[in-house]
């Protein structure tokens, strides 16, 4: 995305707001007399997005050595599985490349063995076929840990009025299509 504009200050920082070297991933931490004060009315949300000063993001991202800025995910959707973390959207932007993908989204659902699994949302192209094996082998060039455990295939995926996904809808469905401890879907909406 570049790097920070004139008269903002952007760190990249860990949990207990300790600065990241370049190449480590961290949250995303802005200072500028241009910023947002407070959350009108919210003094909790206000209390949550706010330390010593800085606006804590809740972007994850990277800095290079120059200092250019390349945003990973959203922090909340950051998936942890077998005690590793998993970017979201990196995922989402390899099966992206799959030719009968229209569109996809990846989270992490509850897993009794791995805490969370990788869980891909996908809604084929008009025409188009692809199962879940399919998917998930197309995922291949990325680590093991990484790759969907489970693939549910929708007609569309839950938006705002802005267009944005809503992953707390996809976590809902997966609830109420499978539960939470079953293993791969093959057709629209169902699970085995």
């Amino acid at each position: 995305v570049g790097r920070p504009v004139l008269f903002v200050e952007t760190r990249i920082v860990d949990e207990q707001m300790r600065t990241l070297p370049p190449g480590a991933v961290g949250e995303i931490v802005h200072r500028s007399p241009q910023l947002l004060l407070e959350y009108y009315h919210d003094p909790q949300k206000t209390a949550e997005a706010f330390q010593d000063g800085w606006f804590r993001s809740g972007d994850l991202g990277v800095a290079d050595e120059q200092g250019y800025l390349t945003v990973v995910d959203r922090k909340k959707d950051m998936i942890k599985t077998g005690g590793e973390n998993v970017a979201s959207r990196e995922v989402e932007e390899v099966i992206y490349q799959h030719p009968a993908v229209s569109e996809v989204a990846v989270i992490g659902l509850p897993d009794a063995r791995w805490v969370e699994r990788v869980c891909a949302f996908v809604v084929l192209r008009p025409g188009s076929e692809a199962d879940a094996s399919q998917i998930i082998a197309h995922t291949a060039c990325l680590a093991s840990f990484k790759r969907p455990k489970q693939v549910i295939f929708v007609r569309e995926l839950p938006k705002n009025p802005s267009g944005k996904i809503m992953k707390r809808e996809l976590r809902k469905w997966a609830a109420a299509i499978c539960g939470s401890d079953r293993d791969v879907a093959q057709e629209p909406g169902t699970c085995h």
